[in-house]
């Protein structure tokens, strides 16, 4: 029934129009539209289908991903085929990515071409730009409280720059990764000037309400975000004389997806810088996307449909697009935003593991690996064409999200294990020389999070101000070391601006009014060139990171067991400082690679029997790829230095 029903609907919509559509030649579309579109009226009919405007909303979107296509250059349309051809074309090892400002790293746009060679040179070739649309400029939340979602900020350039820069990027066998801020807007606009001016329609794109009632109601649920900066989840709005959802900061108004308007706005805007040259589009706060009174108000079911929705349109308009979630959530829900009940990615083919991100985290502040081996076992599994984005910094704080149970089994008080964590990485905790700031620190339920930059948190700062030399080893070890597992975990690594050369934290934003209040931006310095360039010196620390991550990457991209084919298997040892697994080709059962990873700082054995029982079987003489050198195992046991990880080959 509903299958005819959709291609009854499909004629209609059709039919109506042929006038403004039909002219053009448009055979891959009607194609990728007809296998699209039972799943679209099906996900589109859930949650809009007791509306009387109904059919009117499904010519609408139709229309807008036509229109879409029709605007596609021929270079992305022959991309989109290309990449339809080779599905998997994105887990490949060849990928490793790096997010960066671009004002903060090349001035603006034009700048940032300019510096395309630094990050060839370190083997970056998946560039993730921070948000660069039009935003307050007192009010902008990095970036997150977009004005104008179709106009780039003047400070970086024109959309024209976007295009020049994707389209220089293409030549150098690089990718383009954008942001689109799916769940709110500013607070400037144009949606909210006109609700502010009584217009109903834009009032019906967000959450208002006259009193304090229905505010009530969802507040005792919904947890709070910046309990420190932007308490509470509502916001007066005396222009309007009304209360207003406003879930991050009291600048931002979250959207309405209720109403099937602001859905399809939102394809239209995702596909707007597909058709600028966007490999990947990162959708921002996914899972806060459908807000349901009675519940925190974050990962919903129809989150999830309307993600599905973003993604089967993309597929009909611009298929060679891919969608990372950016979905920050517990290790139960992470997985949910490839698509439930699937074998193939439905809503976002990548997303963040913020999960191993914390335990990586909590094996450098323990110096051991007990709760990252039992979170690695609790991971989710992955659909088989998504992969992960495995990072060990990036622009925001870290959030200390592993799964409660898994600490408790670790032997860990949960509440008070995160507590150390924090008084690690703040240095409060004795013998601790992290330097990071607490973030977020909530004292109603003391809940806190960190701030800091990469080289700041493993000790390099202090060990620099102390000039003492074993302790910036240490610390450039440590760099290292977690490196090397997110480039050979299973996933695309996404480095940092920064980490490479070992930036520390910064103050100047210190000086600012406007960031003043939020630390994070003591991990969101300007990139200092003159720093960068003491990589080409040998023995400095800057040379002495760079060049180790260059080698790393190289060695990576080589490496065919590198590619994320659900090839990793996790190898259980007695030793509680070792993280042991490792990946095999799924079509040459020979080709292997071991990975071995030390969080103590001191040296450790590794047992052979241990890796025979997992079906290891080590060879009488390995090859570490990371060093070059040969391991030869002595009485049945390896020795692994401190604060190191192998790659150890047959």
């Amino acid at each position: 029934m509903y299958e005819q029903a959709s291609h009854a609907l499909l004629n209609e919509i059709l039919h109506e129009l042929k006038h403004e559509i039909g002219k053009h030649r448009l055979r891959h579309f009607y194609t990728r539209l007809g296998a699209n579109f039972y799943a679209i009226y099906s996900l589109f009919r859930l949650l809009y289908g007791d509306r009387p405007d109904f059919k009117k909303q499904m010519v609408c979107l139709v229309e807008t991903l036509a229109l879409r296509y029709i605007e596609r250059t021929p270079c992305l349309r022959k991309s989109d085929l290309a990449r339809e051809r080779n599905y998997n074309w994105f887990l490949s090892q060849k990928w490793v990515g790096m997010a960066l400002y671009c004002d903060r790293f090349a001035g603006d746009l034009k700048g940032l071409r300019g510096k395309l060679p630094y990050l060839q040179d370190l083997g970056i070739n998946l560039l993730h730009i921070m948000p660069m649309l039009d935003c307050p400029p007192d009010n902008s939340d990095g970036g997150y409280a977009v004005r104008d979602f179709n106009k780039i900020d003047p400070r970086f350039g024109t959309t024209r720059d976007v295009e020049s820069l994707a389209s220089t990027l293409q030549k150098r066998d690089m990718l383009l990764v954008l942001d689109v801020v799916v769940n709110h807007t500013s607070e400037e606009h144009e949606w909210v000037k006109k609700a502010r001016s009584g217009e109903k329609k834009y009032q019906d794109y967000y959450y208002i309400f006259d009193n304090r009632e229905m505010p009530d109601i969802y507040e005792e649920t919904m947890p709070e975000i910046f309990p420190a900066t932007s308490p509470g989840n509502f916001t007066w709005d005396e222009a309007l004389g009304k209360w207003v959802m406003t879930v991050f900061n009291n600048y931002q108004w979250d959207l309405n997806y209720r109403n099937p308007s602001v859905l399809i706005e939102m394809i239209d805007i995702i596909l707007f810088w597909a058709n600028k040259g966007a490999d990947i589009l990162r959708l921002d706060a996914v899972a806060f996307l459908w807000k349901k009174v009675g519940s925190t108000c974050q990962n919903e079911r129809e989150a999830h449909f309307l993600l599905r929705l973003m993604k089967d349109c993309c597929q009909v308009t611009a298929p060679g697009v891919l969608f990372i979630a950016e979905a920050i959530v517990a290790p139960a829900e992470i997985a949910k935003y490839f698509g439930e009940d699937a074998i193939y990615s439905k809503e976002c083919e990548i997303a963040y593991n913020a999960t191993f991100m914390s335990l990586l985290w909590d094996a450098v502040a323990t110096k051991n690996a007990i709760l990252l081996n039992r979170g690695v076992k609790s991971l989710p599994e992955k659909l088989e064409r998504a992969t992960w984005l495995n990072y060990v910094r990036c622009h925001d704080d870290i959030g200390l999200g592993f799964d409660d149970n898994d600490a408790r089994l670790s032997g860990y008080d949960p509440f008070k294990h995160r507590r150390f964590l924090v008084d690690y990485f703040t240095g409060k905790f004795p013998g601790s020389t992290a330097r990071g700031v607490p973030f977020g620190d909530n004292p109603k339920t003391g809940d806190a999070r960190i701030s800091g930059s990469l080289a700041s948190l493993v000790g390099l700062e202090t060990a620099l101000e102390s000039q003492n030399q074993e302790a910036i080893d240490a610390a450039i070890k440590t760099i290292m070391l977690l490196h090397s597992m997110i480039l050979s975990f299973g996933g695309i690594p996404l480095l940092y601006y920064g980490d490479a050369i070992g930036t520390l934290n910064s103050l100047e934003y210190l000086e600012d009014p406007s960031k003043a209040a939020d630390n994070r931006w003591i991990n969101r310095s300007s990139f200092d060139w003159q720093k960068a360039e003491k990589r080409h010196e040998t023995g400095t620390v800057e040379h002495r990171i760079f060049s180790e991550l260059k080698k790393l990457i190289a060695l990576r991209k080589e490496t065919v067991v590198f590619a994320d084919f659900d090839n990793r298997t996790l190898v259980s040892v007695d030793n509680p400082n070792l993280l042991v697994f490792f990946r095999a080709d799924p079509q040459n059962s020979r080709n292997r690679v071991l990975v071995v990873a030390n969080f103590n700082i001191d040296p450790q054995m590794l047992q052979v029997n241990e890796l025979k029982a997992s079906g290891f079987f080590l060879q009488d003489r390995m090859k570490d790829l990371c060093s070059g050198s040969s391991i030869q195992a002595e009485n049945d046991s390896i020795v692994i230095l401190p604060l190191t990880c192998y790659w150890l080959a047959d």
